[in-house]
């Protein structure tokens, strides 16, 4: 699926074939350029504004143009109960379009909570921008993914529509479509319905 499949793609950048650069300064380039910045887990939309906040004070507005928190929104079904948030689709990682010139890279390094550019060993390494692209893309989208609270073989009972009160147990769950199916006890076998996720409830 085209979303796991970015959220795979990206996560490769931050594998253990990199790590954290928290030297104070390194050797840039004069390219314009997305790098990715590591926070402790929380603090990302803190981070994007005390950066934004820094990048005011120190007039580098002509070095660091936009500081970005991808979020998606995510419908959570959990006992046939819908809520909608907006998600992290990293969590952890704030993207920052810059110039990474010594002056750049000691503001954003030096703001509060962050713990390092992702790099290798000398380097910070630049998201492609495809690759920020799908991001962005994803980020701004109308595309909804769901988080539904349900294992395979989980026993449940259908809560709405036609095959009410009856009870089965989960065969296949689609969070990108928000369904499941249910392999229900009829005719002499388990058949599989295919039902809304928030339609079904653990038993």
């Amino acid at each position: 699926m085209e979303s796991h499949r970015l959220q795979r793609e990206i996560a490769s950048k931050f594998s253990a074939n990199y790590f954290l650069l928290t030297m104070s300064k390194q050797t840039h380039g004069s390219e314009r350029q997305w790098y990715a910045i590591h926070t402790y887990s929380g603090y990302e939309d803190a981070v994007a504004r005390n950066l934004k906040q820094r990048i005011e004070s120190f007039g580098m507005k002509d070095k660091i143009f936009k500081v970005v928190v991808p979020t998606e929104k995510k419908i959570k079904i959990k006992g046939g109960r819908k809520s909608e948030v907006r998600e992290k689709v990293f969590p952890g990682y704030v993207l920052v379009d810059m110039v990474a010139t010594d002056d750049a890279w000691s503001v954003v390094r030096n703001t509060p909570q962050v713990t390092g550019f992702v790099g290798t060993a000398n380097q910070a390494v630049p998201l492609s921008q495809d690759e920020v692209d799908k991001i962005l893309k994803r980020a701004e989208g109308e595309t909804v993914r769901h988080a539904i609270d349900l294992a395979l073989d989980d026993a449940v009972i259908i809560i709405d529509g036609p095959f009410k009160d009856l009870e089965g147990k989960v065969g296949e769950i689609d969070e990108e479509r928000g369904k499941v199916k249910v392999l229900v006890p009829m005719f002499g076998r388990e058949t599989p319905v295919e039902l809304e996720a928030d339609q079904v409830q653990r038993v």
